[in-house]
Parts: structure tokens; sequence; C-alpha cells
């Protein structure tokens, strides 16, 4: 079997590796029980997470095991790292409602039958009932401040101050990954690359007090090609969670990408053999859709599966001409005649938030005086501009912002 350190450089997802010939003779001599952290600090996964989990999938399929550490203790205090501000702390019952989300999305890329099954933890478990004098006696020892304070998730937080609570953070974090290491042979951390200072504390204190083998590696940020995160739209963050994000924005979200990001999106966020993703790649001009359409597809039916996709991909089709049959699996809302009479109709910028096409009445406002919004194809550049039954057509139009995004609107 492939050695699982080579896909994984071979697709792009290592950024930064602790011993990396020891390592990778590692993985070819045993399967190796390896851990990610995930903080449960809403009801669903995102994007941002979407490498993580496939990372995690692609160690399994070569036969190591993946531990799912939930961060029910840490997400009390917050994780500095990329943050300007301190996190707001959450309450048990929150956290374990959250918690309950994630392993519904993580198992559709991961296993917890058989030999290498998935493991969830929770290190509330044995962070909430620490002994502080105990814990700072035998783990705070090991830490130098001045180390600490030279580190880059603690560096860009000193300017607008870092509380102590959660200076504490990378301590928790590598004790995470100490009482994994005692508990279940846990040998190897992996996270994004703003973990890197967090994932060396850990690898370090194992060394130290286990005088052990142990190991670290990050993997890329999901960028697009302009160095921004990928998965913010007007409307928040891209959710794995159909309740948040429905599955046809899910979809044209990747069908809507910049060509120079398509090649990085296939390697990192579809199982397609590479030989696959540099043919897709390589196509140019008009055939690259082409390639996002089998890039939309793969990952929407990774998240909500075959059925929902083929529904994602008809209704797209029908909005392009290609074919009837998908125009019903757009979103859309439905309204009664009363709304649009009343009153000499509905004005335009509360129909875009009511149907979530706007954030705001402002943002809406914006839209429609840069050209951005239509009915029926015909461009609305009135803020003032009122719906009425006349712009309906058998008790229904369409709503359209940009090129790309439809809503159907009806007429119960």
């Amino acid at each position: 079997m492939k050695n699982v350190f080579d896909i994984l450089n071979e697709r792009g997802f290592i950024e930064q590796i602790t011993h990396e010939e020891e390592l990778k003779e590692l993985f070819e001599k045993e399967k190796v029980p390896f851990y990610i952290g995930f903080d449960p600090t809403a009801d669903s996964l995102h994007i941002g997470h979407f490498v993580s989990m496939m990372v995690m999938s692609h160690m399994q399929k070569a036969g190591h095991t993946p531990i799912i550490l939930i961060g029910g203790g840490t997400a009390m205090v917050g994780d500095p790292s990329g943050k300007t501000d301190m996190r707001q702390m959450l309450t048990k019952e929150i956290l374990d409602h959250n918690v309950e989300c994630f392993k519904g999305q993580l198992s559709k890329f991961l296993s917890f039958e058989g030999e290498n099954a998935a493991i969830i933890v929770n290190n509330a478990d044995w962070l909430l009932e620490l002994n502080y004098i105990e814990f700072i006696r035998e783990i705070g020892c090991h830490f130098s401040v001045n180390r600490m304070l030279a580190a880059e998730c603690f560096k860009q937080r000193l300017e607008k101050g870092l509380s102590f609570l959660e200076f504490n953070y990378m301590l928790m974090q590598s004790y995470d990954f100490l009482v994994l290491y005692k508990k279940l042979g846990c040998k190897l951390q992996l996270g994004g690359n703003d973990q890197w200072s967090n994932i060396i504390g850990g690898v370090e204190l194992i060394r130290k007090v286990e005088q052990s083998p142990a190991f670290g590696l990050t993997f890329k940020l999901l960028l697009t090609a302009d160095g921004k995160k990928m998965g913010k739209t007007e409307k928040g963050a891209i959710w794995l969670s159909p309740d948040k994000t429905p599955p046809y924005e899910f979809y044209q979200y990747w069908r809507n990408v910049d060509d120079r990001d398509v090649r990085n999106i296939l390697c990192l966020l579809t199982f397609l053999p590479m030989d696959e993703v540099e043919r897709l790649s390589s196509l140019k001009d008009k055939e690259i859709n082409e390639a996002k359409k089998v890039l939309a597809y793969e990952i929407t039916k990774l998240i909500h599966g075959e059925s929902e996709t083929i529904k994602c991909k008809n209704a797209a089709e029908a909005l392009f001409g290609q074919n009837n049959g998908g125009e019903g699996n757009m979103p859309s809302t439905e309204f009664t005649s009363s709304e649009f009479e009343n009153d000499g109709g509905m004005d335009i910028l509360e129909l875009l938030v009511k149907v979530n096409l706007a954030p705001s009445k402002s943002e809406g406002r914006r839209l429609v005086q840069q050209g951005g919004i239509y009915i029926n194809d015909e461009s609305i550049t009135d803020v003032m501009y009122k719906v009425t039954p006349a712009d309906f057509n058998q008790n229904l139009f369409m709503l359209r912002k940009g090129k790309k995004v439809f809503h159907k609107i009806i007429i119960k």
C-alpha cells in the first residue's frame, strides 16, 4: 500500500512537519493512531473544516486510526490562534448539542467500525476535572514563557491584549496530546497551519515527559488564489449542514470558483485520482467549466449524498437551458398574493432581505444601485421599485442576483 505521507504530499496537503524522515518510516512500519481537534463552537462544521476531514479520511483508508477530539473543554477557554478578540464562552448544554451534530457530519468521511475504527473523545472528560495546582506543577514546568510569547498565535494578540485564560490554551492542547498518547497510544497530531505552535507544544511535551517519539503535521488552510480564506460569502460562512447552507447554494458555490483555484480544490477536496485531477485542471478557457461541474458534483456528493447532488445539478442545468427537468430544485419562497397587492406592492429591498439574497436593506440598496438585481432577466435599478402581481407569470417569477444566484418567488 502507498505510504500515506506520499499521498498527502502528492495532493498538496502538507505544509509543515516535525521529524519528517522518522514519521515517514513510522508510517511504513505500523498503523499510527492520530488525532485532529474540533472546537464545537457551532452546531455544524463548515468549509474551513473540510481539509481536516479529507486528511482524516486519507489516513484511515491507509490503515491508520483517526481520533476525533471534540474540544468541549478547550472551547470554554477559546483558542487565540487567528483571532483578534476573545471568544465568547459557551454553556455545557450548547457544547453537548454541537458535539452530536458534528458526529453525523464526520461519519460521512470516516468509518466507526472495523479494525481501525474512528474514535470520538471529548477533552471535557479530563480538562474539567483538573486540579489547577497539580496541572501547573506537572505540565506548566515544561513550558518556557519566553518561547510561548514568541509563538505567532500569541504575538498577534499581544497588541490588543491577551488574557491569561487564553494564554493557558497552548498548555491545555498540549496536555490533550499527552492524555491521548497515554490512553490511546496516539503518536501524531494533525491540524491546520495556524495550529503549528500548539502542535509543537504537544510534541515536545510528550518527548520530555514520556521520553517517547511524537509527531506533528500541519496542512494547508483552504485559501483562494488571492490568499483569502475560502468559504466566505455575503451571507457568511458556507456550512456543511443543509439547514444552514442549502445544498443548491453549496453546489453553486463550488460551481462558481475562480479558474485559478480549480486544481487546488480538486486535489484537496475530492478523491479523484491525480491523473484525472491533472486532466481536468489543464482545461483552458470555456472548457474549464467542465472541470468546475465535476468539482461541484464530487464535493456536494461527499457532503449531501448523490441523490441530492443530482437534484442540484439538474436545477443548475435547467437555469442555463440545458434541460427542463430541474427548475423545481432551486431555492424558492412562497408568498400570499396579498403581500404583493397591498400598499402598492412589496418593496424590492424588503423582498431581497426576506429571501436572504441580501443580509440587510442597505446591502440590498447597494446591489440594486450597482445593477446586480434582476426580475425575470430585467435589471432593477430603482431602489424604490415595488414588486406587484404584474411581475408574475403563472404565479411565479425568477429573482436573480448577479449572474448565477437565482431564487424563485411563488404565489400560493
